[in-house]
C-alpha cells in the first residue's frame, strides 16, 4: 500500500458516496450500486493501475446504463 493507491482509494470512495446518496435519492438503482461498488472496491484492489481502470469503469457504468 502506498500514498498513491490511498489517494486514489479516497477520491473513488467520494465520488461513490456521491452516486449513492443521488441514487438513494432518485431511487436509481444504477448509481446506488456504482455508488456502492465504488465505496467498497478499494479494499479489495491492492495494484495501482487496476484501481485507476476499475474505478474509471464504475464512474463510467452509469453515463451509459440506465434503468
Amino acid at each position: 500500500m502506498n500514498a498513491s493507491t490511498l489517494w486514489w482509494g479516497l477520491l473513488f470512495g467520494s465520488i461513490g458516496l456521491g452516486f449513492f446518496v443521488y441514487g438513494r435519492k432518485q431511487r436509481a438503482i444504477v448509481p446506488l450500486v456504482c455508488g456502492i461498488a465504488l465505496m467498497v472496491f478499494p479494499y479489495f484492489v491492492s495494484g495501482t493501475a487496476w484501481l485507476i481502470i476499475v474505478g474509471v469503469v464504475l464512474v463510467a457504468i452509469p453515463r451509459f446504463v440506465s434503468l
